[in-house]
């Protein structure tokens, strides 16, 4: 019991201990507007990132503010919903872990985790690992190498 309450406490501590008090986040826009889902439960999304980092690098997240939401990952299914592979192709993806801590007033606390994606379609040799954040808020633009479905 005491074995498992120390680890318990050493795991804790390792994980906010590693959190900075600054963000290393670069494309977080508070004033962005609200996303707008359409009747597919697609975000409409009408823009192209012209930075190949944008969601490709921790720093350059898409970042998917879930706040008005009770599901915590309903905004990645509506943003992967929007995409296609780079000819229209139908998008298969899951979630394969968390990373990269970083401060956060729009968690309770105080402290946030990337997902990290894994986004294939057929005829791909290798998947594309995309990183998204559910606490913060940005322009939502589809990634280099991505399509945009029509509806």
């Amino acid at each position: 019991m005491k074995t498992k309450l120390l680890t318990s406490l050493g795991l804790a501590f390792l994980m906010f201990s590693c959190i900075s008090t600054k963000s290393t986040l670069q494309n977080v826009n508070p004033s962005a507007p609200n996303l707008m889902v359409n009747k597919e439960n697609a975000f409409i999304i009408t823009e192209y990132a012209t930075d190949e980092k944008y969601g490709y690098d921790k720093d350059y997240p898409i970042n998917i503010f879930y706040q008005q939401t009770k599901n915590d990952s309903i905004n990645q299914q509506r943003f992967f919903n929007a995409l296609t592979g780079p000819n229209g192709e139908k998008l298969f993806y899951k979630k394969v872990g968390i990373c990269c801590p970083f401060p956060s007033k729009n968690s309770a606390s105080g402290a946030a985790l990337l997902d990290i994606y894994e986004v294939k379609w057929v005829g791909q040799k290798t998947p594309v690992t995309l990183y998204l954040n559910i606490y913060e808020k940005s322009e939502i633009m589809v990634p280099k190498g991505f399509g945009l479905k029509t509806f």
